[in-house]
């Protein structure tokens, strides 16, 4: 395992877990452009609960390859999604937001497939 994996994959639980957190904690800074989007308050709890479980999956991944794999590709899709739903609504202006989060788990699960 390279440090480069390490340090990439450790910075991707630190954004998406911040996230998950800044969602799970209702941050107005996050909430107030998903009602703009359109996504349902029921959907909050779950997209953050993703955001914690890839978190903890790419540091579990330290020590269980696979999981890193499966955490990193599931942040990558849920940080699509993301751009997507920003896309669908058309706010054009905040779609580097999502894809800031998605490029160093997309980068863990390069190098997480490459270790």
């Amino acid at each position: 395992m390279s440090t480069a994996h390490v340090v990439v994959t450790l910075l991707a639980a630190a954004m998406a877990g911040f996230s998950a957190a800044a969602l799970l904690l209702r941050a107005t800074w996050v909430v107030q452009p998903l009602v703009e989007y359109g996504v349902p308050r029921s959907w909050w709890n779950p997209l953050g609960a993703a955001k914690a479980a890839g978190a903890v999956g790419l540091v579990a991944g330290l020590f269980v390859p696979y999981l890193g794999v499966m955490a990193a590709a599931g942040l990558v899709l849920y940080f699509a999604g993301a751009v997507v739903t920003v896309v669908r609504a058309r706010s054009y202006a905040h779609i580097p937001f999502p894809l800031l989060y998605a490029a160093p788990a997309a980068g863990a699960l390069v190098l997480g497939l490459a270790a």
